[in-house]
């Protein structure tokens, strides 16, 4: 196992500590290259800029992608370490040192953390010495032996035995780390779907990206999780259709829709075109749809 030690800046590290998420998006204003270093599960640490040369917290790696600041924005919110999407916008200007342009939409590598944690002041950990100071994005360590094991020790001493970790459930200072993979968050889910169904409505396989959306099958409320197989992409009017029960996906991922959207608005032929057609689905077998998601959706929900 690894871990990852990145470097952030001090003013996002306080307002996300005042805040403390459930989930976070630790964003990379260049969005060149995806992030590959961490599996899902492995501890992703904040050291702050120069002269701060401490590691203040945290978090459990979920998911990297390359998305445009708006869907960043609009996955993420305030949890992006900003209070605005105007403010993250010239957060990005000012490291990229571009003069403004509104009419862009920067894409910029996001980082998703789950169970952040944030240390306070008297119990920031020291960066090894052998992180050199030249290091722009941050490095990894083996936390099996030398000094990934040790700063693991230390940030684990440091978070108490109470921590809700997500890496491993032995005291804070002994043991072998065990990778336990991190629940979802709400914003998670929508950029894990979004990928997974590699930007396309799984009905039309429409590929504009700013009117697609992460359906869940089982809502939350009904006990549904923010988890792959609980999700479908979907363009924003077929959500609205899924969710109001007009229109469904058969077990056998096909789409179906309600005899009741003609009757009750009188129109629906561009839906209906639809009708049978089979889903585009993730790759892996353990990301698509649930059978029994599905059942209790047509059962339920759907119009008939």
């Amino acid at each position: 196992m690894k871990l990852y030690v990145g470097i952030t800046d001090y003013d996002w590290f306080r307002y996300l500590q005042a805040m403390q998420p459930e989930e976070l998006n630790f964003w990379q204003p260049g969005g060149m290259k995806l992030f590959r270093t961490l599996l899902p599960g492995e501890p992703f640490l904040f050291k702050l800029h120069s002269p701060r040369n401490v590691i203040v917290g945290g978090g459990f790696f979920a998911h990297a992608s390359l998305l445009p600041t708006s869907l960043a924005w609009e996955a993420f919110g305030e949890k992006n370490g900003a209070t605005s999407l105007a403010e993250m916008r010239r957060r990005i200007e000012k490291y990229r040192r571009v003069p403004p342009q509104p009419q862009q939409d920067y894409q910029i590598g996001c980082i998703i953390l789950e169970q952040p944690f944030f240390l306070n002041q008297e119990d920031w950990i020291p960066v090894p010495d052998d992180f050199a100071r030249n290091i722009v994005q941050g490095r990894s360590y083996d936390m099996g032996s030398g000094t990934g094991k040790s700063l693991w020790e230390n940030v684990r001493t440091a978070l108490s035995v109470e921590a809700p970790l997500r890496v491993g459930d032995q005291p804070p200072t002994r043991g072998d780390p065990v990778l336990i993979c991190p629940r979802l968050g709400q914003g998670s889910f929508r950029v894990v779907i979004t990928d997974l169904y590699e930007r396309r409505c799984a009905i039309t396989k429409e590929r504009v990206l700013p009117v697609l959306e992460a359906a869940h099958i089982l809502p939350i409320s009904e006990g549904g999780q923010h988890e792959a197989s609980n999700g479908i992409l979907l363009r924003s009017d077929l959500h609205r259709l899924f969710d109001r029960g007009y229109v469904t996906v058969t077990p056998d991922h096909r789409f179906r829709v309600s005899r009741k959207l003609r009757e009750d608005f009188h129109n629906g032929e561009e839906y209906m075109q639809l009708a049978g057609r089979e889903l585009w689905l993730p790759h892996e077998l353990a990301d698509r749809p649930r059978r029994d998601f599905l059942e209790w959706h047509a059962d339920t929900m759907f119009r008939g």
